[in-house]
């Protein structure tokens, strides 16, 4: 996989809260921020499988009950 460079201007407190963020991680603040992109992208992959799974199956997998291991009347 090819890597690119991203820069980005970034405001001086948002900056110094990453750095914290990353040093309790014991993380470098690149490390951080990719990994919080990284995770972000993984939700929304994983928010539109659940959408298009719940269109496949009709939306028959919605919170209908409270315990989905509880048997359905009816």
């Amino acid at each position: 996989m090819a890597s690119r460079v991203l820069s980005l201007r970034i405001d001086g407190d948002l900056w110094d809260r990453i750095r914290e963020h990353a040093a309790r991680r014991g993380m470098s603040a690149q490390d951080y921020v990719i990994g919080t992109l990284v995770r972000d992208d993984f939700d929304e992959r994983f928010k539109a499988a659940v959408d298009e799974t719940e269109r496949f199956y009709g939306g028959r997998y919605d919170d209908e009950a409270a315990d989905p291991l509880e048997p359905r009347l009816g």
